[in-house]
This record gives C-alpha cells, structure tokens and sequence, in this order.
C-alpha cells in the first residue's frame, strides 16, 4: 500500500528531527512540528513532537494516541520514533498506539550511529545497553530487553532473528497479517546493518493490513531510500538553498553526556568558540537568582558582539536527570530575548531544542538537510529567524557540533564521521 503522506510522532524535538530529516534530503517537504494540532498540510512528512519523554507513562500513551487521532487521514501512515538507547516511555506509547493502528514492527536499530540489534536486545557500539553510560545515568537496574519492556507495558511479543531476516524477511509480511488473530501487538525484528533495515523496509511498505513502524532515524532512512513509498500524488519538493550564516552562532547545550562534552572541547579547540558553562543554581532559581541578570547581559553583549559562543548547563552535586525541562526552559529563556539577532543555533539535547524553540515562538521547522547522521539542519516554517541545527545529546561524532558549525559557515572542510 503506497502512501500520499507520512506522519512521525516522536517523544523529543530533536528525535522528530533526525527521524524526519532523511525524507527532506529525498526532496519531500518535511516539517517537524512543535505542536500536534496545528501540522502544516502541505508537507509530505510531519513529524510531530509529543514532548512526552519526561512525562508519567500513561500520561505520555494518551498524548501519543491522541497525536495518532488528531492527524491520522487517508493514505497517511504510522511511525513512531524511539530513542536508540530507549529512553523515555516508548513502550507504553508503542502499546497505545498498537490498539489503534495495528500491529507494530519495532527495531531501534542505527548502524549509523553504532546501535544495532541482537537477540531482541539493543547493542550500542558493541556494549550492551545495560553498561553504558545513558542507561544508567536514568534507568539503573532495569532490564532493557525489548520483549520485557514492551510485555510489561501489556503487549503480546513476537520476534524476528537476525538469521531469519537475512533468510527469509518475506516471512515478515504473513506474520503482520496473521498478527491480530494470533493477539500479536509487536513484531521485534533484528538488525545490524542497513542492508537489514533496507530489506525490512521494502517488504513491509506494500503490506496493505493495518500496522505501523516503530525505530529510530535507522529504519527511516532506509524507507526514505525506496522510490515507490509515496504515491504519484506525493509531490516532490525542491529544498530551498540555505547561505552560509553571516550572524554569530550560538552552539546551545543541554545534554551532560560524555559526548557532548567531547563535542565542546572539539569545538572549542578547532574553531576558537568560546564557552559559557550557566551553573544549575542560577537555572533553578531563574530571575530570582542574583547572578540571573548577570548571566543574560553576558549572553546578550556575546550576540551583540557577533560573537559565536557555547552556552551549556553546568553539573552540580544536587543534579538529577528528572529536572532537565525544568533547566532546559530556563536557559532557553535567558537566551529567547536575543534569539533574533542569531545567524545559526546549533541546540544540542531534545529538551534543550524544544524549549529554544517554544521560548523564540517557533512552533515548526521547514527541514533542509542532514550534516551527519542524527544531525538536522532546518529553519523556522514561516521563513524568518536563523538557521538552526538539532541533534540528539548522547550521539554524534566527537566533530558533529564542529561539523554542523562549519557547515552553516558555509566551509567546505572535511570533518570525521563515525
């Protein structure tokens, strides 16, 4: 069943945004939007933000089916963005919306990005999620299978090995069929390479029964890659040239991962920006701290100045990661009164970028191009404002904010990728 359009839903700004932003460099109009009732309609892809990662679980499963219901229509199809590493509350999300549109084909897959999938369970860079460093920082103790996850948020599980996918992935199709009779409400598929999500992909875009995807950006890629997704009457859509940014750049970190540090001292080194590093104390508090006012003046004579800057979160001994919107809005409002005068935002971290965004009344994203994997350049749907990049806080190159910097620079400078 070929589709006139697509619909992404995604719990995070910036994994709406590197979910979506394949179809763009297709040439399909692709909008991220901020605000699910409000879709542009003219776009080919939608790619709407729930912000429900922080939210209660059953809480975040309404929103999410209520996103499904609000912009569900004729020809359009299902995916629900997850986190590669599975933060938030994908499962019970994925179960809301399974009893609304049918079975799901769930991999987290990103081979671009290091993450795979064997035995039903997520691989970062050869580590099981279990040990690194992001599944602890939130989910210590818990298992991450994503049969457990997924039971537990009430779903009956089937399960497609690696062996079998590369064998027979046709095998797929009949068990979507099967899969209401049999009381199937997720379909867990391996995957290592994009050889086996571009396989995945290709035999499920024609099945007609009702169902829906569930992946990261690894999975749309590969069905942004296949010729005959879209029906005839989904124009292409020429992306509009972007110059280089003649303004300063703002580089807007919320993420405290260990790659996101590594990111900054990169950019630091390579490119001379400065940075400002806000401790939580003075976010906590907001305009009631007596450094607050401080602290905007410093950032408003840097964009003054034309001044490309890193404004980042500080850690502290009374950090939790639950308080990250409540630090993330703060910044973005010390920040909002300058927004203007920006030439680019590189916003690291989803919270970080949707609060950027809500703060500067940006309620979509027009997306233009990926600089590399899992990193989108975009700007403000209505045509004014700066051009701005998002990207995921735990992943990305040790370049992948110098290389989204020199890129709205306009430098043609070779940068590493993973």
């Amino acid at each position: 069943m070929k589709a006139s359009s697509l619909l992404i839903v995604a719990d995070d700004l910036s994994g709406a945004a590197d979910c979506a932003i394949a179809f763009a460099a297709d040439g399909r109009k692709t909008v991220v939007a901020l605000d699910a009732s409000a879709p542009d309609e003219s776009a080919v892809v939608i790619a709407a933000d729930t912000d429900t990662r922080r939210l209660a679980p059953a809480e975040a499963a309404t929103r999410t089916a209520n996103a499904w219901q609000a912009l569900r229509a004729p020809g359009r199809r299902l995916y629900k963005k997850i986190d590669s590493t599975l933060r938030g509350n994908w499962s019970a999300e994925v179960a809301a919306l399974a009893a609304l549109a049918g079975p799901a084909i769930v991999t987290p897959a990103f081979p671009a990005t290091g993450r795979t999938v064997r035995g039903g369970r997520v691989i970062v860079r050869g580590v099981p999620l279990e040990e690194t460093e992001t599944w602890k920082l939130e989910n210590a103790g818990q298992d991450a299978a994503l049969r457990v996850m997924l039971e537990a948020a009430g779903l009956r599980i089937a399960h497609v090995a690696l062996d079998a996918l590369r064998a027979a992935p046709q095998h797929i199709v009949a068990m979507i069929a099967s899969a209401p009779a049999d009381g199937i409400g997720a379909i867990i598929v391996d995957a290592e390479t994009s050889d086996d999500l571009a396989a995945l992909a290709r035999v499920t875009a024609s099945v007609d029964e009702p169902f829906f995807w569930v992946g990261s950006g690894g999975l749309a890629r590969e069905l942004a890659a296949l010729p005959d997704l879209f029906d005839a009457g989904a124009a292409s859509h020429a992306a509009r040239s972007m110059d280089p940014t003649r303004g300063p750049i703002l580089a807007l970190v919320g993420s405290l991962s260990a790659i996101s540090e590594r990111q900054c001292a990169m950019l630091r080194a390579e490119a001379g920006v400065c940075e400002m590093i806000v401790p939580p104390a003075v976010l906590r508090d907001g305009a009631r701290h007596p450094e607050w006012q401080a602290w905007h003046a410093r950032i408003g004579a840097s964009v003054r100045g034309n001044e490309d800057a890193i404004v980042r979160i500080g850690r502290d001994d009374a950090f939790d990661p639950v308080e990250g919107a409540l630090l993330s809005n703060a910044l973005a409002a010390l920040v909002a009164p300058h927004f203007d005068r920006l030439g680019g935002l590189i916003a690291t971290g989803g919270e970080t970028a949707r609060a950027m965004l809500a703060a500067a009344h940006v309620g979509s994203l027009e997306l233009v191009r990926e600089i590399e994997a899992g990193v989108a350049l975009g700007r403000p749907s209505s045509g004014n404002g700066p051009a701005i990049v998002t990207k995921a806080g735990a992943f990305g190159s040790e370049h992948a904010l110098l290389g989204a910097y020199l890129h709205l620079r306009g430098a043609d400078i070779p940068v590493a990728r993973q």
